[in-house]
């Protein structure tokens, strides 16, 4: 088995290890959704706190039990909070209308009805709205399993909303978000938001006038795969010295984390380069892949920075050549193995809606 052909099999093996089938089996414990608001407020504002990312699991659990939704079978409960009004008449009317903001949500994006909802409100523990959708207990084991966990998941919650310094660490974070939304300031975003494509332009190598795009298909808050080409052709001196090259480089990434901007991921890599910087030439092709590791920094609802470094193996193969008369003659072939870093980025990443 050549070098080659050995590289992109364990690459292949490395992509099935972090692909998303390998963690279906972590795709079923989805089953409460909390969704937090400013203190006096009813407003639902999605980017806020980690509503984002709750929403896009909230909306992928409701995919998949769709026709049991729909059909009454699988019930959608939600309950809405609220202790930071003047009075327990008031805490509960603004409790009902953020179970209503939450309820539009999901009617809106996946066409439910108002039938599809349990609902009910209360005047007390903190400001959010939750979620749960109750799986039936005759579909799987697997299930059972998922409303135990969400069960332990609620009760966390609750427990977490009575313990008085935490509530006042909540408020306090939540006083300074609405101080910064009555002063025209753009709310926090946090983490990544999953389903959708992006698009990717490593910073880095426009800098180096390596023109460079890539794409990206999140699968899920968790999971993305991406592919990044970059390509570049320039000659000077009467064409004695060049600088050309050509890369593909396909990734799947696993985004870790409540915020999910952080992430691990497997990268391969192949290309050719053809390069004449002094009086020795060299042109071949190369190919390897590795890991890579990052964080991608919000600066709003569609842009972010993505700071990146990939570390494996890379193989090169090539002929060296001089320029004798306008003719490239060569001088022999050469073989290079590298171990270390093998890319590195500071990607504008530009989400499409």
């Amino acid at each position: 088995m050549s070098k080659k052909t050995l590289l992109l099999t364990l690459f292949l093996f490395i992509t099935a290890a972090f692909s998303p089938v390998a963690a279906q089996g972590n795709s079923g414990t989805d089953t409460v959704y909390t969704f937090r608001f400013l203190p006096q407020k009813d407003m639902f504002y999605v980017p806020m706190y980690d509503n984002e990312n709750e929403l896009a699991r909230l909306l992928d659990c409701i995919d998949r039990l769709m026709p049991g939704i729909t059909d009454g079978t699988v019930p959608v409960y939600v309950d809405g909070y609220c202790s930071s009004m003047g009075s327990e008449k008031e805490n509960l009317a603004t409790a009902a209308i953020r179970s209503n903001r939450v309820k539009s949500e999901l009617i809106i994006r996946r066409n439910l009805t108002e039938d599809c909802f349990v609902t009910a409100n209360h005047p007390t523990d903190g400001d959010y709205v939750v979620v749960r959708v109750k799986v039936p207990t005759n579909l799987s084991r697997v299930d059972e399993a998922m409303d135990v966990k969400a069960s332990d998941n609620m009760n966390g919650i609750v427990l977490g909303n009575m313990d008085s310094k935490a509530s006042n660490n909540m408020d306090s974070k939540a006083s300074d978000n609405s101080q910064a939304e009555s002063e025209g300031l753009s709310l926090p975003h946090r983490g990544e938001v999953g389903g959708g494509f992006a698009f990717r332009f490593n910073l880095l190598r426009w800098a180096t006038l390596t023109p460079d795009l890539g794409i990206e298909w999140r699968i899920s808050p968790s999971w993305g795969l991406l592919v990044n080409g970059s390509w570049t052709s320039w000659s000077w001196n009467d064409k004695d010295r060049r600088y050309a090259l050509w890369e593909v480089m396909p990734e799947v990434r696993y985004y870790i984390g409540s915020s999910k901007a952080w992430y691990l991921g497997a990268m391969f890599k192949t290309g050719e380069f053809n390069y004449k910087l002094s009086e020795t030439g060299r042109q071949g092709d190369l190919i390897g892949g590795g890991l890579t590791a990052g964080y991608q920094l919000r600066l709003g609802k569609a842009l972010a920075l993505d700071f990146g470094i990939g570390l494996g193996y890379l193989n090169a193969d090539f002929e060296k050549y001089e320029v004798i008369d306008g003719v490239r003659v060569r001088r022999g072939n050469e073989t290079k193995d590298w171990w270390g870093p093998i890319n590195a980025g500071v990607t504008l990443v530009w989400k499409m809606r």
